[in-house]
């Protein structure tokens, strides 16, 4: 199912980018997640990147950008804490949707990176 979600994603905005003539996509994948979401390694992105490119008209050449894919949750979590990111706008939790279980891979991983970094969650926990 999760590999299913990034190719309907990446589908969708290179549908949008060909429709406005843009030749960029960013999609804010983590090869760190890739062991529980394989869709989130580079190879995987870089293959939906060339079949993009094969469905699209010829003149259509959109790149894939995925500026977080070789970094830890924690630096991550570190440098937007750093930039003033709303962090409590973010969502990673699969099975809820008003308080994150904290107990999916995403959570476990999400909280993680934030313990690494040392920072405090601000979203909610069950």
């Amino acid at each position: 199912m999760y590999l299913l979600e990034t190719a309907y994603f990446l589908s969708i905005a290179a549908a949008v980018a060909e429709k406005e003539g843009a030749d960029a996509i960013s999609i804010g994948v983590v090869e760190e997640d890739s062991s529980g979401y394989p869709d989130c390694r580079e190879s995987y992105i870089k293959n939906m990147e060339q079949s993009i490119n094969l469905g699209t008209k010829d003149e259509t050449k959109i790149k894939i950008f995925m500026p977080l894919v070789h970094l830890k949750k924690s630096q991550i979590v570190k440098e937007a804490a750093e930039l003033g990111i709303p962090l409590s706008l973010t969502w990673s939790c699969y099975k809820n949707e008003d308080k994150a279980c904290g107990v999916c891979d995403s959570c476990r991983l999400r909280l993680n990176g934030f313990k690494m970094a040392g920072v405090k969650d601000p979203i909610e926990y069950q």
